[in-house]
């Protein structure tokens, strides 16, 4: 329900912009803000000096117009003015602000002038500025609020400020954050070479035979990275989400005594460095691999190279990815209102018949969210199909060769990134309609009985096999991982030795306190500290904007729910080259600090959090929302008080995706990592590049181990959500614990 509110809603926004103009360093802090060694000359010196005394001190004479807008923001609180005139002249402002501060920023940079168009038109210009600091970050949420309440305040959107200030913020910080810097890198691919027309450079590129070839249906060849990229990532998709609907069934639909156990080794893989997993296929099924030797051995075969290429990478892939197919249908599994199948089988209907009619139809949510991510994640995986891929080239390692390479071509790095986001727009656009229009609800005010029925038999006994079985190949391949940090060298020496965690975790107690001195404690700080800061960002984005996408309509719905995927779609690597050529200078110089850092992981791991967002509120009848707003409450507390409890497996699973793929992300911050602010990932492959291979999986062991008392955490942060009476139920006490 649509209220408008007092001038005093606005007041707190406003007052947020002038204290950010009046008392914060308008300019980004080379040592950073907690540093504090900026407050010695602050705040009479330009590089921490507020926009205000910038101003006074006849400095940066461009930054006037901001001050004056933020003046007559304060004038539109102070004057008494009808609600409806205030919103006007606040959206106004605001708007008016916000181009100005933006324009500026790209306009004037280290060097003056940014663009030689400007220095022809006004002359050079003297005086210079640098990144945007923290006043102006704090000034330019202030004008975004503001424009936001000054949009529903002057009834130009039907929507509550709150919503109006939340859908903004998305869309602010996705389109800086993911559509700038992937927009500029995607332009290169229609970069021309200055000797043939662009049109034709473009083309060559795009129909390049090693992207599209298809000789290997002949026999006489190899496909091409597009097409393999696409079997490849069809077949995990397929395979995790059935895979991930096995583990959620038997955890939430029988009563398998080994329920803790598969629900702790369901999450292993995704909690694991990428190229470990590749390594560990390696000793197992590689030519000198553990199993080969001993198949070789029973039955005479000789060993082959046929882990390397599709199928090697396929396993790895399914490893890796199928938790998070987990994460992502247990909270849809459980969100299935038992007396929908009560009801089925009071009519007669078989078990069987009760799963196909009733239980799959409403799994469709979860399913095609599932199968996109998993189809996404194969598509921008780097580290596996590097380790295993072998002669089978995929669009991701392609790109990566193309920036690092020999080749060092940006422009083809572009193009086939271009050509990776199209197969994940067919994707999305096949998911939609598969989808359609139908409603998958199953949770509303009314209560259920508890109890879900019995699954049938055959689906019973298949689901807890495929568990079963995968769940010992999950720990056969940890089992060596772990043994593999205890070995002199993994995989030819098997000796027992405690050295590589003595030289990658050493620690000395001296009179003067306790010295840190293993090699691996700098980068575990680092990495503990940004990821435990970048978790809970990207889960309160994520899910505030499924939350939006799922009950609230607005003007370019599905094209912003397609470029919340985007970070998502492409490979790290050509993420981490677009921040670099986006936020290199001015108005947003962020490399080498760690903010740069936190806000890919945020980015980059979002849509975890929105697809499971999205799955979880499909399930949720919008009823419970009207009750709330009819009982006079707002949007916020909404949210906040019904919208929040029912959605704690999507929270949950948000937060775990996120924490672990910060932890252990390795093709984006491979460009983002500087001396100061190493990364744990970053620290293991340069362990591997010097053969010591021993401290880079102690490195992972002890990872592995951090990752779980942080799952088990958030475990017990978010509990997990009583729905109608099946929270009572003593059977299904312990499964209601949330996502594993």
């Amino acid at each position: 329900m649509f209220r408008q509110l007092s001038a005093s809603s606005v007041a707190g926004p406003i007052f947020l912009g002038l204290f950010a103009i009046a008392l914060l360093p308008w300019y980004m802090l080379q040592d950073g803000f907690f540093s504090f060694a900026w407050l010695s000359g602050y705040p009479f010196e330009a590089e921490s000096a507020p926009l205000l005394l910038l101003i006074f001190q006849g400095q940066k004479v461009w930054l006037v117009p901001l001050a004056a807008i933020f003046c007559g923001l304060l004038l539109t609180v102070l004057i008494p003015l009808r609600e409806r005139q205030r919103g006007e002249w606040v959206f106004w402002l605001s708007t008016a602000g916000l181009v100005y501060a933006l324009v500026q920023g790209f306009a004037i940079g280290i060097q003056g002038w940014s663009f030689g168009a400007l220095n022809a038109s006004f002359g050079e210009l003297t005086d210079r500025q640098f990144g945007m600091g923290y006043g102006a970050v704090f000034a330019l949420l202030a004008l975004l609020l503001s424009m936001a309440w000054g949009l529903s305040v002057s009834g130009r959107v039907q929507q509550d400020p709150c919503v109006t200030g939340s859908l903004a913020l998305i869309i602010g910080v996705v389109g800086l954050f993911i559509f700038m810097p992937v927009g500029q890198m995607l332009l290169l691919a229609f970069k021309g070479d200055g000797e043939t027309a662009i049109w034709l450079t473009v083309l060559d590129r795009l129909f390049d035979a090693k992207i599209w070839r298809l000789q290997c249906l002949s026999g006489a060849g190899q496909c091409g990275a597009a097409w393999n990229s696409l079997g490849l990532a069809v077949a995990v998709g397929f395979l995790t989400t059935l895979l991930g609907l096995a583990f959620a069934l038997v955890l939430t639909r029988t009563r398998t005594p080994l329920r803790p156990l598969l629900r702790s080794l369901s999450l292993l893989p995704v909690i694991t460095p990428p190229f470990v997993i590749g390594l560990s296929v390696i000793l197992l099924f590689g030519m000198s691999g553990l199993v080969t030797q001993m198949v070789a051995g029973w039955i005479g075969v000789e060993p082959s190279r046929w882990i390397y290429g599709f199928s090697g990478v396929l396993l790895a892939q399914l490893l890796a990815f199928t938790p998070i197919s987990f994460m992502v249908l247990i909270g849809v599994v459980e969100g299935i209102s038992p007396s929908m199948e009560e009801a089925s089988q009071t009519l007669r209907a078989t078990p069987w018949r009760t799963f196909k009619t009733v239980t799959w139809p409403l799994l469709r949510p979860g399913l095609a969210n599932a199968f996109l991510i998993g189809f996404i994640e194969s598509m921008a995986d780097f580290g596996n199909p590097l380790v295993l891929g072998g002669n089978f080239n995929v669009l991701s390692t392609e790109i990566f060769f193309a920036i690092v390479g020999s080749q060092n071509d940006m422009a083809r790095a572009a193009m086939l990134a271009l050509v990776l986001l199209l197969f994940t727009i067919g994707a999305f656009m096949l998911q939609s309609i598969w989808l359609g229009k139908k409603r998958y609800i199953t949770v509303n005010g009314k209560g259920d009985s508890g109890v879900h029925p019995d699954l049938p038999w055959a689906i019973k006994g298949v689901v807890v096999s495929v568990a079963l079985l995968w769940t010992v190949f999950t720990i056969v391949v940890y089992a060596l991982i772990v043994y593999g940090s205890f070995v002199e060298l993994w995989g030819r020496d098997w000796t027992f030795t405690l050295k590589h965690y003595i030289s990658g975790f050493k620690v000395l107690w001296t009179p003067d306190g306790v010295l840190w001195q293993g090699s691996a404690w700098s980068s575990l700080g680092t990495t503990l500290t940004i990821s435990l800061i970048a978790a809970p960002l990207t889960a309160a984005i994520g899910l505030l904007t499924a939350w939006l996408l799922t009950r609230q309509n607005f003007v370019g719905k599905q094209a912003f729910e397609f470029g919340t995927l985007l970070s998502f779609a492409i490979p790290g690597t050509v993420i981490g080259v677009s921040y670099i050529v986006a936020f290199n200078v001015p108005p947003f110089e962020l490399t080498g600090t760690a903010a740069i850092l936190v806000i890919c992981f945020v980015f980059r791991n979002m849509p975890v959090g929105v697809r499971s967002g999205i799955a979880s509120l499909s399930q949720i009848d919008k009823s419970l929302d009207e009750a709330s707003m009819t009982l006079r409450a707002t949007s916020s507390r909404t949210f906040l008080r019904v919208t929040l409890p029912l959605i704690k497996p999507a929270i949950l699973s948000a937060l775990v995706y996120s924490f672990v793929r910060s932890m252990t992300a390795i093709s984006a911050v491979i460009f983002l990592v500087s001396a100061q602010h190493n990364m744990a990932t970053s620290y293991i492959i340069g362990r591997v590049e010097n053969n010591e291979y021993g401290i880079a999986v102690a490195y992972s062991v002890v990872l592995i181990f951090i990752m779980l008392a942080a799952i088990l955490s958030f475990q017990l942060m978010t509990r997990g959500r009583n729905i109608g009476r099946r929270g009572m139920a003593s059977t299904d006490s312990t499964l209601a614990s949330g996502v594993p």
